[in-house]
């Protein structure tokens, strides 16, 4: 039994060993490769420069060639001028010398009269007094010479590509608002040779350094030719973002920079299908009324009591691990056609938003304790607050608490947000698209409050994991600072 374990022992290192061998010929086979695509990216690049300095070459010797013929036509044209000048000035001085040669005074100024007029203005506008003596251009063409001695020291340090330091994040320049993040970052020193940055970010709900074990895969963003790059339209269902960053030129990636944490924390929750209504059909983030629901849900029932499998309905969703953990409750029945959050607030500022269906007949949004009765509506007990839609023949846009109604006189958004400070006393309900305030309930909560939902006839749409708007929280410091700016249902008799 030791021989046939040491033997089997022995085989499979015989095969690891057959493998790293088989690697490492294929090592040697990508070196080789690897090194004749650097060598031909070598000679492309040598070839390149080659080029351009031929080009540089044809430019600069065409440019002298150019200024050589502009200074050969001017001496030349001078030149000419010049011979025409002699051949004018000798024609003037044979005539002025058959002149000179008559000997009788009488015949001499008998021509002289004829001609002295004549002579004089001929010899006085002669060429030869108005030429100048003096070359147009020069010979010297020393403006036109090269010196590459600073361009040859630059070549003679041309090196290989080095690698890209690592990038530091500016932690103090990154923002987190409005379901954004901007991360900021430069680098510890200037590097003209940096083509574009790569960003990776991933999720966690670990404050501090990446860990390694329970973290999410990094997602990539890359060609980033700037030192800042907004994420945008991200849900914040963890409570931490880790993120880094590395620069790249054009052949290598340079070493990641050190990872930083922004906290990404926002309210996230289920619809809990557990005790909502049942003619109801909900998931996870959406609720759609169904009129036979509830026969559907006795049908089936009664077939699963009779058969005994006890299995769940294809409809219905599971039940929420943090429903199952906040304990069961029974079914909203009767006309109460409500659906709850599956977490409660409990503290600080929270913020989400509902969108209806266009055939949506009437549904309500707001916020109720957890003592709400299986058959009341949002709206209608002191223990819930909610804006209520009635599209019905007419529609109606209203404020409800404690069966108390407040007409608000405003266009229905198609897209409602709401803010709720636990701690403040407020639930603020806002056009979500264009941030203007509908309506704000002021009281002390004194119990943990569940998102809820009445819906009839459509669907709901509820998105959750958002920040409170950047928009919203000015409002609220707005209107903090107005008292009694804003009514109040609980003040209402």
């Amino acid at each position: 039994e030791t021989l046939q374990r040491i033997v089997s022992t022995l085989a499979n290192k015989n095969d690891e060993i057959h493998n790293f061998i088989d690697m490492l010929n294929h090592t040697i086979k990508n070196v080789q490769v690897n090194s004749s695509n650097a060598i031909s990216e070598l000679d492309e690049e040598f070839d390149g420069l080659y080029s351009v300095l031929d080009e540089m070459k044809g430019s600069m010797a065409n440019t002298i060639q150019q200024e050589e013929a502009h200074k050969i036509q001017a001496l030349q044209d001078q030149l000419s001028q010049c011979s025409n000048a002699l051949e004018n000035s000798e024609e003037l001085l044979e005539l002025a010398v058959q002149s000179l040669d008559i000997k009788d005074p009488v015949e001499f100024l008998k021509v002289e009269n004829i001609e002295q007029i004549c002579i004089q203005q001929i010899v006085t506008m002669a060429s030869a007094f108005r030429i100048s003596l003096k070359p147009k251009v020069s010979d010297s063409m020393t403006h036109l010479m090269v010196d590459f001695a600073l361009e040859r020291r630059m070549l003679q340090a041309v090196k290989f590509l080095p690698v890209p330091k690592a990038p530091e994040i500016d932690l103090g320049s990154c923002l987190v608002a409005d379901n954004c993040i901007t991360v900021s970052w430069r680098m510890p020193e200037e590097d003209s040779r940096i083509d574009h940055f790569i960003l990776e970010y991933r999720k966690t709900n670990f404050d501090g350094l990446p860990r390694v074990k329970d973290e999410q895969r990094w997602e990539l963003i890359d060609y980033i030719k700037a030192t800042e790059y907004t994420l945008s339209g991200l849900r914040f269902d963890t409570k931490y973002m880790n993120l880094r960053v590395q620069a790249c030129n054009k052949a290598v990636a340079g070493e990641y920079s050190d990872p930083v944490t922004l906290e990404t924390k926002a309210f996230v929750f289920s619809l809990d299908s557990t005790s909502s209504h049942l003619n109801l059909k909900v998931e996870d983030t959406y609720v759609e009324w169904d009129p036979t629901g509830g026969k559907g849900q006795e049908k089936i029932k009664g077939k699963e009591n009779k058969s005994g499998s006890g299995a769940p309905s294809p409809k219905r969703t599971s039940v929420s691990t943090r429903s199952s953990a906040r304990g069961s409750r029974d079914h909203f029945t009767g006309e109460s056609y409500t659906v709850l959050g599956d977490t409660a607030v409990e503290s600080g500022q929270h913020y989400w938003e509902v969108r209806a269906q266009k055939d949506c007949k009437s549904y309500s949004v707001g916020v109720t304790y957890r003592s709400l009765g299986k058959f009341d509506q949002l709206g209608k007990t002191n223990s819930s607050w909610c804006i209520h839609v009635n599209n019905w023949l007419q529609t109606t846009f209203s404020a409800k608490h404690n069966n108390k109604t407040k007409t608000l006189d405003i266009p229905v958004p198609d897209r409602i947000g709401v803010y709720c400070d636990f701690d403040g006393g407020q639930l603020a309900f806002y056009n979500a698209n264009s941030k203007e305030l509908l309506h704000t309930f002021r009281t002390k909560f004194t119990q943990p409050l569940l998102p809820g939902f009445m819906i009839w006839c459509g669907g709901l749409t509820v998105s959750t994991g958002l920040q409170v708007p950047s928009a919203v929280k000015t409002l609220q410091k707005s209107e903090n600072g107005l008292s009694g700016s804003t009514s109040s249902l609980n003040n209402i008799a």
